[in-house]
């Protein structure tokens, strides 16, 4: 049997310390779908090379991927290269119309971008990053760049920080040495910062994830308390200060959150 290499092993360790039933798993689909979600914005098109290199997988591993997902619609080849097709949006509309949390934020972020002439955006936590599944500009912004099903990373970014605020200690401690690629100080280090989130109810993160943009976060609770989503308003500096965000902006997202309790199941 091939040695597993250490991103595997964390996988596995990780699929053990959740109580899953490894008979049951399916590596082969977790491998497709790790290829599917290697490609983004910066690598729009990659070889059979690039991906097993990305993945640390056996290039045979991402062949057999490949030719699945090509069968199936979902990769395009492209040369020697391979892209992601259309299809790919049939998976996450599934999920934009059956979410009750996009259907209900919407408005709500069409409404806070308008009145903040900034980018409201609401956000669910998948595994290392904090994904944006609704997002609104100001009517004069041009709708390019960040957009639903961007993602940025969860231990560096407000609306990461009151994600994983929403996590009992121990959910927390195994989610970042799992996802965070930390060591453990540094890991001490997150969770005294994500604790003080957790106290505060809200996290301000400035030029961590882009240089000259800060945003302020709150999170999302169902009617039991349970986190289930982030809020925040971002901008660059010079249009909203750090001051205005605290005094202005904050007070305005906590309300907002504090009515929409009722209506996220």
């Amino acid at each position: 049997m091939a040695k597993l290499n250490a991103r595997d092993e964390a996988r596995r360790s990780a699929r053990e310390i959740d109580g899953n039933n490894r008979a049951d798993y399916s590596e082969a689909l977790e491998r497709g779908l790790l290829v599917l979600t290697a490609f983004d914005h910066s690598e729009e098109r990659l070889t059979q090379a690039q991906l097993a290199r990305k993945l640390e997988l056996p290039r045979a591993t991402v062949r057999r991927a490949l030719l699945t997902l090509t069968h199936l619609g979902y990769v395009i080849p492209d040369d020697r290269s391979y892209r992601l097709g259309p299809k790919v949006l049939t998976l996450a509309t599934a999920y934009l119309t059956t979410n009750p949390v996009s259907h209900v934020l919407q408005p709500v972020c069409d409404s806070l971008a308008e009145k903040f002439q900034a980018s409201c955006t609401t956000a669910v936590l998948d595994g290392p990053s904090a994904v944006m599944i609704v997002r609104a500009l100001p009517r004069h912004t041009l709708p390019i760049g960040q957009g639903i099903g961007f993602q940025v990373p969860a231990a560096r970014s407000a609306l990461g920080m009151v994600l994983l605020s929403g996590l009992d200690e121990d959910r927390r401690h195994r989610h970042l040495v799992t996802h965070a690629g930390l060591d453990e100080e540094a890991v001490g280090a997150l969770e005294t910062k994500i604790a003080e989130v957790a106290t505060t109810g809200h996290a301000y993160v400035a030029h961590d994830v882009e240089a000259g943009f800060h945003s302020t976060a709150v999170p999302l609770r169902r009617w039991d308390g349970t986190v289930i989503a982030a809020l925040n308003v971002g901008t660059n500096v010079e249009r909203i200060s750090e001051v205005e965000m605290h005094e202005r902006v904050l007070p305005v997202l906590r309300e907002t959150a504090d009515r929409l309790r009722s209506e996220l199941v």
